[in-house]
């Protein structure tokens, strides 16, 4: 299992929580962004730069994850392309993307994109709280603990 982390908007306290899962479980975890990211030395994490671009990063991710392996992202197209390949899709916030729930979640983020383009304003998602941080690790916890089992 590898890791791979949507990094262009994933919050500081969810990369540092990834940083510290990595070293403890010694999984390798790559934070793909279009951007600098600046991670820690370590053999098991690592940064992957893309060109500029709408989605460069998301295809990317795409293209090099295989089944088993875990993408963190909130982004819910990226998530279903993901969860097609057979990888898992773990939201910032701690939601775990399945094949049972991503279809209705899509068509509830094109609904949104829907009314957004029509004129009506629609609020983002409110700020990460450390309920939404407890859940994400617990989530992370957990598929490390059933990958070790594997």
């Amino acid at each position: 299992m590898n890791i791979w982390v949507d990094a262009d908007a994933c919050p500081v306290t969810i990369k540092e929580t990834l940083f510290r899962a990595a070293r403890r479980t010694q999984v390798l975890t790559t934070f793909v962004a279009n951007q600098y990211i600046r991670v820690p030395a370590s053999p098991f994490i690592k940064s992957l730069q893309v060109s500029a671009g709408f989605d460069v990063a998301d295809n990317e991710i795409v293209k090099r994850c295989q089944q088993g392996d875990l993408v963190i992202t909130s982004d819910i197209p990226l998530a279903d392309e993901v969860i097609t390949k057979g990888a898992q899709a773990l939201s910032s916030r701690g939601e775990l993307f399945t094949k049972e729930n991503i279809k209705s979640r899509l068509n509830i983020r094109d609904f949104m994109d829907t009314m957004r383009a029509s004129g009506i304003q629609t609020s983002g998602p409110p700020p990460l709280n450390q309920a939404d941080k407890q859940k994400f690790a617990n989530h992370l916890d957990r598929i490390l603990q059933q990958a070790e089992k594997r």
